[in-house]
């Protein structure tokens, strides 16, 4: 698709929640996760696209899967691009390059459900994310290049469960054998 085509897409969706706003709210396909063995899992998405991941041979996987935090950083950096590059399609900017790359620093000791040395519970989850993004655009300031991809951030949806803190509901289902 061309900036123009998703420009024009991008437009129509917006006239359409304009007039019913109440549509843009809708459920996501969901993402499974399947456990295969070991530490490899393969998750699915309801298209029928896979994607394995494994831990490192370090904590007992193959080490030949992408971890799950990878995955995490991967769509944090792909949906952050992708809010980037439609912004630059709804402003008329014709993009040369554009390459975002998420970076994350996280301690082991909260995957292994571990405390610190003051008994208090290690987290899990990264301390610190962040994104670089390198981008281009012949005729285009460096200020207004540095908007975009500030607004553009703004309406990530990724970006916002991260920054918000988006609850989590915890359902478990016991199958019997």
């Amino acid at each position: 698709m061309t900036a123009q085509d998703i420009a024009a897409a991008m437009r129509r969706v917006e006239g359409i929640l304009q007039r019913r706003p109440g549509a843009g709210m809708h459920a996501e396909a969901p993402a499974s996760a399947r456990w295969q063995g070991g530490t490899r899992v393969v998750a699915s998405h309801a298209n029928g696209i896979e994607m394995a991941t494994d831990m490192p041979s370090d904590l007992g996987g193959s080490g030949n899967g992408v971890t799950p935090g990878w995955l995490f950083r991967a769509g944090f950096a792909s949906c952050a691009a992708t809010c980037i590059a439609m912004g630059a399609a709804a402003l008329g900017i014709e993009l040369a390059s554009l390459e975002v790359v998420a970076k994350s620093r996280s301690d082991l000791r909260g995957l292994l459900g571990m405390t610190d040395t003051d008994g208090a519970r290690v987290n899990a989850g990264p301390r610190d994310v962040e994104l670089v993004v390198r981008i281009a655009a012949a005729g285009v300031r460096p200020e207004r290049l540095r908007a975009l991809v500030q607004e553009s951030y703004r309406c990530s949806p990724i970006s916002n469960a991260v920054a918000s803190g988006v609850p989590v509901a915890l359902s478990i289902e016991i199958d019997s054998e």
